[in-house]
């Protein structure tokens, strides 16, 4: 009905309702179907509870109707209907219809206002109430800030169109269970929300969880007033979660919350006793990610069309995302394709970093092929490792060998093993720079938790966020959760499994490349080592590499004396230790005024000898100093 259908039913019903008041009930009297009625279906009311919301919209609405209740309460001044009036002239009357349990005031569909007994209490409809009554339906001014309403996409990407049919089957429901949207982009999640709520003709309003009550009893009543407000605005709410942040306010709320309710979030939340259904959300596949970017193109914007391929095959974006990449892109002065297609993926890269940089170390390197020292066959290696990633599109979706080898799991994965120092790290840097992609390192050992589950969470937020971005992950210490199995024997060895289980799993699935290096290959299981694309060892550097290392570590600008690298090669040092010489005798020369000399370079070695908890040898420094 229209707003002005809504106020003529009512205009309608209220003649029924003052013959009540002046005569009492009327057993043959029944009001014309209003909005009352609908609030009767929805809120499951019955005659009572519905003659209830007529009574005090007359009064609220109607000067004639506070007249005839304030003459027969004998009080000019009330403005309400009491508890005690509603009992003895509405039909169907009975005490337990206003109970506080009974759906009029569990709903909080009208407010019991005074503090003397419960029968001269005041009967008063919540503001959203009323104004649902007169066709006007509207949110508590107090919620509404806090929510946000999502309209109906005009278009959908592929895997939010699959969400959104998902999601739909399951709002049609009686009783439609709680559903968690788990996964990335959230925005994607609200978009296919509301798209299948508008299949139902819902409203979709997105609440954050960081913005509800903090206190129990604040959070109850919230809960409360936001069902009732959703209800008689046919509204659907999705509480937007994020898993770093606290999860009882949202457990709670999500226990309290009365009506059908969504939790978007990476991970899924108890929700006490109610019903839950998780729902994930597909990641789109290279060439689904193509067509997105294809999508948000305009007619002016063909220039950055050759780009987008590899781009499509690497970052995992939102359309949101991808759209405003491709605006940045039209006010590039520079038409040239490969100047667009240069500035097209650092921006990708950009929209990636600020929510891995809180999940893991972003290392910045301009480490090249030719600051890595090491044996021929380790670097055809590394070039096979680069191979890979950068033609995986090709291998697996175009030519078919995803569909063949999907059970073997299609990630690239590698490890790097080696004493300290022996370039590990620095074959990571140098593989990022060759491909373009961030290089995250993370520390292995401090995602492990004593907490159940919270080590799966926890690698679950950083390969999700990788997995949008294209980064290359480097984990460190990977024998902190590999290493050699033993038996079974409590319930923390059965968790210890499961973590390494899900660890393997994501290996295996994730899109980019991950390096997992270890100064102790041996102290890792073999089984783990079979299901790992490549192994690279980085063996202690010869008297050769010493040599090279050596020739490499200053920068041109750094002044220095001519230098003996043979005898610098001498020092049997890895490239790590070998680096911190250099640069500690760079900084003794610029405290002297001088330029680097074996003198600087000696001193700073005896510094690293120490920090080491090794002795210079005789050999290692004779012929130094003349």
């Amino acid at each position: 009905m229209s707003r002005a259908e809504h106020i003529a039913s009512l205009a309608d019903a209220f003649p029924v309702v003052r013959a009540w008041l002046e005569h009492g009930p009327v057993a043959e009297t029944k009001p014309p179907r209003t909005a009352a009625c609908e609030l009767a279906d929805i809120f499951r009311l019955d005659a009572f509870g519905r003659n209830i919301l007529l009574l005090c919209a007359y009064v609220a609405l109607e000067p004639d109707g506070r007249d005839i209740v304030a003459r027969l309460l004998d009080d000019p001044l009330t403005s309400a209907p009491t508890l005690s009036l509603a009992l003895t002239r509405l039909p169907g009357a009975h005490w337990k219809g206003l109970s506080a349990e009974a759906p009029l005031r569990r709903a909080g569909l009208v407010r019991i206002e005074g503090s003397g007994s419960l029968v001269d209490a005041r009967l008063r409809l919540a503001d959203t109430v009323l104004l649902r009554l007169v066709g006007a339906p509207s949110l508590d001014a107090g919620a509404s800030a806090l929510l946000r309403r999502i309209p109906r996409p005009l278009s959908l990407a592929p895997n939010r169109a699959t969400l959104a049919r998902e999601i739909g089957s399951r709002l049609s429901l009686p009783d439609t269970p709680v559903l968690h949207l788990t996964g990335g982009d959230p925005e994607g999640k609200l978009c296919a929300f509301a798209e299948a709520s508008a299949g139902i003709n819902a409203i979709t309003y997105a609440l954050n969880s960081q913005l509800l009550p903090q206190t129990a009893v604040e959070l109850v009543d919230f809960a409360a007033g936001l069902t009732r407000d959703m209800m008689l605005c046919a509204g659907r709410l999705v509480l937007m979660h994020d898993d770093m942040g606290e999860t009882r306010t949202a457990q709670l709320f999500a226990e309290t919350y009365g009506g059908p309710l969504a939790i978007a979030s990476v991970e899924p939340m108890r929700v006490g006793h109610r019903l839950a259904l998780r729902l994930e959300m597909p990641r789109l596949k290279a060439s689904e990610q193509l067509a997105v970017w294809h999508s948000v193109l305009s007619d002016d914007d063909t220039d950055l069309i050759p780009a987008l391929p590899r781009l499509a095959a690497t970052f995992c974006v939102a359309p949101e995302v991808a759209r405003a990449v491709a605006a940045e892109m039209s006010l590039e002065s520079n038409r040239d394709p490969k100047h667009l297609a240069t500035c097209a993926w650092e921006a990708c890269r950009r929209t990636a970093r600020p929510r891995m940089d809180d999940l893991a170390h972003r290392v910045a390197s301009p480490a090249t092929w030719d600051d890595l020292i090491l044996a021929p066959r380790q670097k055809d290696v590394l070039e096979s490792i680069i191979a890979q990633v950068r033609n995986r599109t090709q291998v697996y979706e175009e030519w078919g060998f995803g569909v063949r080898l999907q059970h073997k799991g299609l990630g690239v994965s590698a490890l790097f093993s080696g004493p300290s120092g022996a370039g590990k790290s620095m074959a990571g840097e140098v593989i990022g720079n060759a491909l373009d992609l961030d290089v995250y390192r993370v520390d292995l050992s401090a995602m492990v938790s004593k907490w159940v589950g919270e080590t799966e969470k926890n690698l679950r937020r950083v390969f999700d966020a990788a997995e949008d971005g294209g980064v290359i992950l480097q984990f460190d210490e990977a024998d902190a959760l590999f290493g050699r199995r033993s038996e079974v024997k409590d319930s923390h060895d059965r968790h210890a499994n499961i973590e390494v289980s899900y660890l393997l799993q994501r290996l295996e699935a994730y899109r980019g490349l991950c390096i997992l290096t270890t100064n102790m290959r041996d102290n890792i299981d073999d089984a783990f080592l079979r299901r790992l694309r490549f192994i690279v060892d980085f063996r202690f550097p010869n008297l050769a590499e010493r040599r090279a290392i050596w020739m490499r570590i200053f920068p041109d600008a750094q002044p220095r004396e001519q230098l003996d690298y043979d005898k610098l090669a001498q020092l049997n040092l890895a490239g790590g230790s070998i680096r911190n010489i250099a640069l500690g005798a760079a900084f003794l020369a610029a405290d002297r005024g001088c330029a680097v000399s074996m003198a600087e370079i000696l001193q700073a070695a005896q510094l690293e000898y120490d920090k080491v908890g090794r002795q210079m040898t005789d050999a290692e420094r004779a012929g130094w100093l003349q």
